[in-house]
This record gives C-alpha cells, sequence and structure tokens, in this order.
C-alpha cells in the first residue's frame, strides 16, 4: 500500500465535491477562509497576516499533508492527512511505521452549514484506509469545538479520552481537549451497516 499521498490517483470525488493535494497556487484560497476570526479561534496555526501564513502553508512537510476541498472549482476548505508511524516497542517497531494518521480540517465558514465538512472527512476516511491501508485514524478538538467534535462523530469516529485543562487555547487559558479514533474494521464495520 501506498505510504504517502502523493502516490495516490488524484482528484477524489464524491457526489458534490473534489479533493486534491494542495499546491502552492491554493494560497490566496484558503488565506482567503483562514485569516478568519471564526476560523482561527481553533486552528492550530493561525498566522497574523498573509507572508507568515504563506511560510507556514509552504512548508514542504505542511503542503505534502494538505488536501484542498472544492466545489464547483472553488476551495471550499482543506483537510490535513499527517501520517504516523503507531507507539510501539522496539522489537516491533519496523510494523508500526506509517500505519495510522492525523487527521484535521477547516471549511470556509461561508459554505458551512451544507454537510460539505461531513462529506469531505467521509471520504478522507475512505482514502485513509482503502487507498493508503492504515490501520487507524485520529482526531484532536478543543471540547469547546462543537462543531468540530460533532463532525466526528457523525462519520464515526469514537471519542477516547476527554482531557481536562491539557490545551493550551491562544487566548492564554488552558481547555479540556477531545481525542477521537476510528480503526480500519471498525470503519469497514460502519459501512457493511
Amino acid at each position: 500500500m501506498p505510504q504517502d499521498l502523493s502516490a495516490l490517483s488524484w482528484p477524489a470525488s464524491t457526489d458534490r465535491l473534489t479533493i486534491r493535494p494542495a499546491t502552492a497556487g491554493d494560497l490566496d484560497a484558503t488565506w482567503a477562509f483562514r485569516r478568519l476570526p471564526e476560523v482561527g479561534e481553533w486552528v492550530t496555526w493561525a498566522t497574523p497576516d498573509r507572508d507568515a501564513y504563506a511560510e507556514h502553508f509552504l512548508a514542504p512537510d505542511r503542503l505534502a499533508s494538505t488536501l484542498v476541498v472544492e466545489r464547483d472549482g472553488s476551495v471550499v476548505g482543506d483537510l490535513m492527512v499527517r501520517i504516523e508511524d503507531a507507539w510501539s516497542q522496539g522489537e516491533v517497531a519496523d510494523r508500526a511505521k506509517g500505519v495510522q494518521a492525523e487527521l484535521g480540517w477547516t471549511v470556509d465558514p461561508a459554505h458551512g452549514g451544507r454537510g460539505y465538512a461531513t462529506e469531505a472527512v467521509a471520504e478522507l476516511l475512505r482514502i485513509c484506509f482503502e487507498d493508503l491501508g492504515l490501520r487507524r485514524v485520529t482526531a484532536l478538538c478543543f471540547a469547546d469545538n462543537t462543531a468540530s467534535w460533532r463532525l466526528m462523530e457523525r462519520v464515526g469516529l469514537r471519542r477516547e479520552a476527554h482531557n481536562v485543562r491539557d490545551s493550551l487555547h491562544r487566548s492564554g487559558r488552558w481547555l479540556d481537549g477531545y481525542a477521537y479514533a476510528l480503526l480500519a474494521d471498525e470503519w469497514r464495520a460502519g459501512r457493511r451497516t
């Protein structure tokens, strides 16, 4: 199975959306919604200006793990797939390499409330489990980010942890965090029902 996004055939399509690897040409389209205060409230990396955003967005590791979501040729969101090794003991570490991914997503608020995030993340799960052959995916959020954890639950992720004041928000407050995950066999079982 492929171990990274670049080895896959793109784009991926759903009923309404197209998903493809991000390129440098997506900088301004993603900056247009990522600069909004309501988006910056919850994203891991909010930048104060376009130049700082460009430096972050165009970093090779970041660009390689970012997908864009398009609707009728316009970028309406982005997805993150950070493939990583599972924790393991030393003797079996080779079998834990590149078997899971952390996922993330952002949708332009102008396109919110239409189910695009749910549709895109459901397709992202399919890509992770079918195309990449991963065994597990995870996603994290602030407990106060209700839209994010509800999305996780809609697409079948299970809450594994509620961590008390473990997440430092850019406001300077320590907030509770949620950790969600889904195993490939759970995803397959959910698709059969």
